[in-house]
């Protein structure tokens, strides 16, 4: 079992945003040093409570922290940017951390439609076009000599493409372009099953990937008995319900027993979206894991989950490795020569 790290890059009441990324730097070391094979930023905007929006600069900040695990950003909301400044940002990464760099893409904007009004462009019809621009960005990576512009940096770089998905249209264009796959199941998990078969059935071979690879994400939160980790998990709980109720905020502190402060029709969804977790002692992590990935039989499970102290995420990390039997770090990279696809 390869294990990765999701990291949002939380930012908590009455902290800032430079602490958070301080505390990112730490959690990423923290990672290479239990045994997990990536660390990855995702992009989210307008959200108080998450400091990662600027996915390229925090990798940057981040792998001066870091000597081997790959770095990554799960992912890029390409329709947000323009592939050539994309190709820029992660040729320069490479160039900096060479053999370390993943770049998962998405479709989705990242936020809601503010979003869509700041960025003035049209986004919808740029997640129209997101097969044709991650095709752009592959020519880019790969400096094709029929592009008018080479990127610089950018051009002949070794950067892993993935594709990101919460339903069956990223599985379809993962398969099609035969590009690994990750999916987004810590937070959107009804598509999780359908889109995997159909990425697996439908998957054509490729020059980078001769056949499927596939990562899935879980919320994981382990700490040394089943009531503390439910404790601890309540800051991530009560972040997500504000979500919902339209009121998004900074990572609050951990209320005992909150679930039984709900609603049923807040504490259903909350079920609905804690179904893909492992929260608890490392013997209830363990096992959350085990049926986990026989579940998805997933090549890779990246791991997403925030503490409202993060030394008690750091915490939760080493013993998630520790349950495994340290099994998970046995794929970790080491920084490789040459193409870093071989060892996605």
């Amino acid at each position: 079992m390869k294990l990765s790290v999701l990291d949002l890059v939380p930012v908590i009441e009455g902290g800032t945003v430079g602490q958070a990324l301080r505390e990112a730097a730490l959690t990423a070391k923290a990672a290479e040093e239990a045994g997990y094979h990536r660390y990855w930023v995702a992009e989210h905007h307008g959200m108080p409570g998450i400091a990662g929006a600027a996915v390229s600069v925090v990798l940057a900040h981040v792998g001066h922290a870091t000597q081997t695990i790959r770095l990554g950003a799960g992912g890029i909301m390409l329709p947000n940017h323009n592939p050539l400044v994309i190709a820029e940002q992660f040729g320069a990464l490479d160039a900096l951390y060479p053999g370390r760099i993943d770049l998962g893409l998405g479709r989705a904007p990242g936020a809601d439609q503010r979003i869509v009004r700041a960025l003035r462009k049209d986004v919808n019809r740029a997640a129209e076009d997101f097969p044709a621009d991650v095709a752009e960005l592959q020519a880019l990576f790969a400096a094709d000599r029929r592009l008018p512009l080479q990127a610089t940096p950018g051009a002949g770089a070794a950067v892993a493409l993935w594709i990101l998905g919460s339903s069956l249209f990223g599985a379809q264009l993962a398969a099609m372009m035969g590009l690994p796959y990750a999916f987004a199941s810590h937070f959107a998990p009804d598509h999780l099953d359908g889109a995997l078969k159909l990425y697996r059935e439908r998957f054509t071979p490729s020059e980078t990937f001769d056949k499927p690879h596939v990562m899935a994400a879980i919320n994981v939160l382990c700490a040394p008995s089943d009531e503390e980790a439910q404790y601890l998990a309540s800051s991530q709980d009560q972040s997500f319900v504000r979500l919902r109720s339209g009121d998004p905020g900074r990572l609050p502190p951990p209320v005992l027993h909150y679930r039984d402060t709900l609603a049923p029709s807040q504490r259903a969804t909350l079920d609905h979206f804690r179904q893909v977790s492992a929260i608890g002692s490392p013997q209830t992590v363990r096992a959350g894991l085990e049926a986990f990935q026989q579940r998805t039989g997933a090549d890779e499970i990246i791991v997403a989950g925030a503490t409202f102290d993060p030394a008690l995420r750091r915490r939760s990390l080493a013993l998630t490795m520790e349950a495994l039997g340290g099994e998970a770090g046995q794929g970790h990279a080491t920084a490789p020569t040459g193409d870093p696809l071989r060892a996605i």
